[in-house]
């Protein structure tokens, strides 16, 4: 099984177009320690020729350009993909706004939760993705399904869990002051190949027992790194909220994501869905070295795992 981080930053990506923070700075002025990034999207593909995505970021495009493996075949059909499926884990824009750039009449399946496919079916524009070609499949919660594609199986098997989250800010409305929801439809699936297994969680408000008993002894998981610190969007004066507020657990402290996973037995740990104002985006930072010393990765566009 290949798994490819076909992008690893979190909303608006790295630089992210009107801002000037530091690392945005750097990597817009192409400073080699802070590489530039695209909004987070997997890859998966058990044989190396029919791959699932997991979700479909606003970047899909670019990202689909970078990474050879998903583009046309060089024989068959003038038109064709190698994404065979889609299986998206929140109604967030991050997630789902891709899906607007695969409205070529191409099939393809997509995999959701029942409320992220309500959200969908609510948005018109949505629509543009012919019913006919993209089947919208529900995923249930805590049930294996096999993913299919409009050929036939992937070899994959993906098994969603509900995670902490919250309601997309776009749906937040008068609630926006609030707290946010733990039961939207956010969720991290497990995709297995045979006895091969990782686990996909970009976004995660906090982490319990039930998850930890989920991921214990999975080869490879992909974790929410979305900021180092709760308050580092307001220390660098770009934001007001903190990352707990919008629905994602710091990698550092006490309650932190590398504390609270650092009893559970994993292969390879990764964290993706990396912020802009996040240090670990710096190769050169203490941040990154400390997440190192933990016993943590911190993924890159391009980035490869095969198991």
């Amino acid at each position: 099984m290949r798994a490819k981080v076909i992008g690893s930053a979190a909303g608006g990506g790295v630089p992210q177009w009107n801002c000037r923070y530091d690392f945005s700075r750097r990597a817009r002025e192409g400073d080699p320690a802070v590489a530039a990034r695209t909004q987070t999207s997997l890859a998966v593909s058990a044989d190396g020729t029919d791959w699932l995505l997991l979700d479909a970021s606003p970047d899909i495009r670019q990202q689909v350009a970078a990474n050879m493996e998903l583009w046309p075949a060089a024989t068959g059909a003038p038109r064709s993909t190698p994404i065979a499926a889609i299986v998206i884990t929140s109604a967030e824009v991050d997630h789902v706004a891709g899906l607007l750039s695969l409205r070529e009449r191409q099939a393809f399946n997509l995999y959701a939760t029942e409320q992220t496919l309500a959200t969908l079916e609510a948005n018109a524009i949505f629509s543009v993705l012919d019913p006919v070609l993209v089947k919208r499949i529900p995923l249930p919660l805590d049930s294996p399904v096999e993913i299919m594609g409009p050929d036939g199986p992937l070899g994959l098997t993906v098994q969603a869990y509900a995670v902490a989250g919250k309601v997309a800010l776009y749906l937040e409305g008068e609630a926006a002051d609030g707290d946010f929801a733990s039961d939207d439809g956010t969720i991290g699936v497990r995709v297995s190949s045979g006895e091969k297994v990782i686990h996909y969680v970009p976004g995660c408000a906090h982490i319990d027992d039930q998850l930890r008993a989920r991921i214990d002894g999975a080869q490879c998981l992909f974790f929410d790194g979305t900021v180092y610190t709760d308050t580092e969007l307001l220390d660098a004066g770009v934001g007001s909220k903190t990352g707990r507020r919008m629905g994602h657990q710091p990698m550092s402290g006490a309650d932190g994501s590398i504390a609270g996973l650092a009893a559970t037995p994993l292969g390879r740990r990764i964290f993706l869905h990396i912020n802009n104002t996040n240090p670990v985006l710096a190769a050169d930072s203490s941040a990154r070295a400390a997440v190192g010393s933990a016993g943590w990765e911190v993924a890159h566009d391009g980035m490869e795992i095969v198991l």
